[in-house]
């Protein structure tokens, strides 16, 4: 072959005296067979074709940063959040129970730690007999009106006899007066008369002022029925709020989410507000990152975005902007590159549907890194590497 012909001469040489190469160098055509410093033709497609595979690897990472990316789509580096909850006592008090762990998954109105209620308790005894206290006050009070509303018929009788005999007395003095100028009764008779008749008009007033005496005794009756229904629904009402401070003892979930962090533990006592659990509400995940001024200003409220996360970049994950900032910031250190900090960034957040959050509720795990990618135009087109998304 003309390896054997060649020997060791140099490339040119090898052109120059090979009977395989058909015309002029460098433009010289291979001929069948042909061994050119030890390589077939085998193997010269199988070299092309590593090239040619290396070059496509080549475009395709360009394609991927943020220069690369078709017209109308932007990308940036961020982290997955999460809404936090601090579960939280509303009273101060000594913890009884928790009933989670870090870690764990739990549902809305789970219950995840108890205080301790024996004083809350005692208070709630007090109050349920202050309240029958308070609604025996309103029936003693309630008899006292009907006695009193009694004693005032009494006085009104007294007064109608009062009158009758004040005006049947002032009848006799007005007759004793016509006889005694016609000298046919006695002087006796007429002072006697008068007397009567004097006597009969005091009664009366006393009568009035006894009657009037017993409407005061009424109203006063009534106020301490009023005084007791006060006193029935403060009774009420401090039972309402003990039994809402026994309620608020009992911790329960607001949200389905995850236990992040265990703060306290049982036996120790917080004072009104201290935390008991962290939890992180896996129904509101997102991932935060930052776009130029000149990208940003073209991102849509709701436009659809992709994220790709570090740890599993094989999916891709469907995502609607829920949030773009107003105000330019510096990009924090933990999402981009030192060079990319010095730029004025704004924080835009790509929130993931709720129905996939439940699907994958138990691979959801917040503060992984990854890259989002937003559409800037709704008609845009993704790239194939971010077309398929999970479902």
């Amino acid at each position: 072959m003309c390896r054997n012909r060649a020997g060791r001469r140099t490339s040119r040489q090898i052109a120059t005296a090979c009977p395989c190469f058909t015309g002029s160098w460098p433009w010289t055509n291979i001929g069948k067979g042909c061994f050119i410093m030890g390589f077939s033709r085998k193997q010269w497609i199988v070299a092309g074709a590593i090239v040619v595979l290396a070059a496509g690897g080549y475009y395709a990472l360009q394609a991927m940063n943020g220069s690369g990316l078709p017209d109308g789509i932007a990308s940036g580096n961020g982290r997955v959040e999460a809404v936090e909850i601090d579960i939280s006592t509303k009273s101060p008090g000594r913890i009884r129970e928790i009933f989670a762990n870090e870690g764990s998954f739990v549902k809305a109105g789970d219950v995840l730690a108890r205080m301790d209620t024996d004083q809350l308790e005692s208070q709630y005894r007090q109050a349920k007999a202050q309240l029958r206290r308070a609604e025996i006050g309103i029936d003693t009070a309630q008899s006292l009106v009907t006695q009193r509303q009694a004693e005032h018929a009494a006085a009104e009788a007294t007064v109608a006899q009062r009158e009758a005999q004040l005006d049947a007395a002032q009848r006799r003095l007005a007759r004793s007066r016509q006889l005694s100028e016609s000298r046919t009764v006695s002087q006796q008779v007429l002072d006697d008369d008068r007397a009567t008749a004097q006597g009969a008009e005091a009664a009366v007033g006393a009568a009035k002022a006894q009657l009037a005496a017993t409407d005061a005794a009424i109203g006063a009756a009534k106020a301490q029925v009023v005084d007791a229904q006060a006193s029935v629904e403060a009774a009420k009402a401090a039972i309402a709020a003990i039994e809402a401070d026994l309620r608020d003892a009992t911790l329960t979930a607001p949200k389905p989410g995850r236990v992040q962090y265990r703060v306290a533990q049982p036996g120790e006592v917080l004072s009104a507000g201290g935390r008991v659990l962290n939890l992180v509400d896996l129904s509101d995940v997102s991932m935060t990152f930052f776009l130029p001024t000149a990208q940003a200003g073209r991102v849509a409220i709701g436009a659809d975005a992709r994220i790709v996360l570090d740890a599993a970049p094989q999916y891709v994950i469907p995502a609607k902007v829920s949030f773009v900032a107003d105000v330019a910031q510096f990009t924090p250190k933990t999402v981009e590159t030192e060079e990319e900090r010095q730029k004025l960034m704004f924080r835009v957040k790509a929130k993931i549907p709720q129905i996939l959050l439940q699907k994958y509720i138990q691979q959801v795990k917040t503060g992984l890194p990854g890259v989002a990618y937003v559409k800037l135009a709704p008609d845009a087109g993704w790239p194939k590497n971010l077309a398929e998304t999970v479902k």
